[in-house]
């Protein structure tokens, strides 16, 4: 059975288990009919467009 030679110190354990390497925003992109920033994707959630056709029918205010 394989033994760790060594007790891994709290700084060693810590740095592992934190977020430091993930990334700090989504990526976001304008959409193409509104310009809205909005995740890649997916839906624009102000037009409701997406690749350049209407999936959801969005009320005028």
């Amino acid at each position: 059975m394989a033994v760790p030679k060594r007790k891994t110190s709290k700084a060693r354990r810590d740095k592992r288990r934190s977020n430091v390497w993930k990334l700090a925003t989504p990526g976001m992109v304008k959409c193409s009919h509104c310009g809205e920033f909005n995740l890649a994707h997916r839906v624009c959630s102000n037009c409701g467009y997406y690749n350049g056709k209407e999936i959801i029918k969005m009320e005028e205010a």
